[in-house]
């Protein structure tokens, strides 16, 4: 298994982004820690740059950021675990794990927000409620997956907050909301944004929704998923501090076992 901690912030919106780098690292050093393994640091700029078509800091975000993350993921030699940074990290593994593994690859969306915006209908602007509607080959196409994810073949799971757009491309079928409903399946993904949590659970959480779930229902939820093949694994958006994140550790602990069954 490998680690990946990309601290990248520029995808992302809300009072707290500029404390995603940090709290990148605090869980990254959390996970090499519970699951043994050391953690590979991707470098990645702190700067921010204009709003450009609907999309801010998109010459970051299609630079040396990403750049970056497809060199370090040139040879893993086995399922990648991708620490976070903002949602937007997860367009580079999940691109390279469908390009490799092909249609079949299923992806469990653990989220808060469904990330199912464009440029033309996001709110903010901010690439990381963007990135899941990109990763279907919709969207701006410096951003758009090719190939792209399966429609029908991405569930959303804890998703509470959705911009119309957003209830859209649920309505017609690009994503689904039960894991039963996942057909053709062959490898899994499995995406989880820190803030399907409720924020009493956890409180480094950069963009936090009520009504979120227990540590205890997402770890079981996570451990539902050991019947199939898990290729990998991203977790993002935690502003947490090294003392916070430890209440995380069930959490890693889970997604070990997906990654590195044995």
């Amino acid at each position: 298994m490998l680690i990946n901690a990309v601290p990248q912030r520029q995808g992302a919106a809300g009072p707290r982004a500029g404390e995603l780098p940090d709290g990148c690292v605090a869980l990254a050093e959390l996970a090499g820690h519970v699951l043994g393994r050391p953690v590979h640091h991707v470098r990645q700029t702190r700067e921010v740059s204009e709003v450009d078509r609907g999309i801010a800091s998109r010459a970051v975000l299609t630079g040396a950021n990403r750049a970056a993350q497809l060199a370090a993921l040139e040879s893993p030699g086995g399922p990648v675990l991708t620490i976070g940074g903002d949602c937007g990290v997860e367009l580079v593994p999940i691109g390279v794990a469908r390009y490799r593994y092909g249609p079949g690859l299923g992806v469990v969306w653990f989220d808060a927000h469904a990330d199912l915006n464009t440029a033309e209908s996001s709110p903010s602007g901010a690439f990381h409620g963007m990135v899941l509607r990109s990763l279907f080959g919709e969207g701006d196409p410096e951003f758009a997956a090719d190939p792209a994810l399966t429609p029908g073949n991405v569930v959303l799971a804890g998703t509470r907050a959705f911009d119309p757009e957003e209830r859209e491309a649920v309505s017609r079928g690009l994503v689904v909301t039960s894991v039963d409903a996942l057909t053709g399946v062959e490898k899994l993904y499995v995406h989880l944004d820190l803030d399907v949590l409720d924020p009493a659970e956890f409180a480094g959480l950069n963009y936090p929704e009520p009504g979120g779930w227990t540590i205890p229902r997402l770890v079981s939820a996570l451990d539902a998923l050991s019947g199939y093949d898990v290729v990998g694994a991203g977790i993002t958006e935690c502003v947490g501090t090294p003392r916070e994140v430890e209440v995380l550790e069930p959490v890693l602990a889970a997604i070990g076992r997906l990654l590195d069954p044995r």
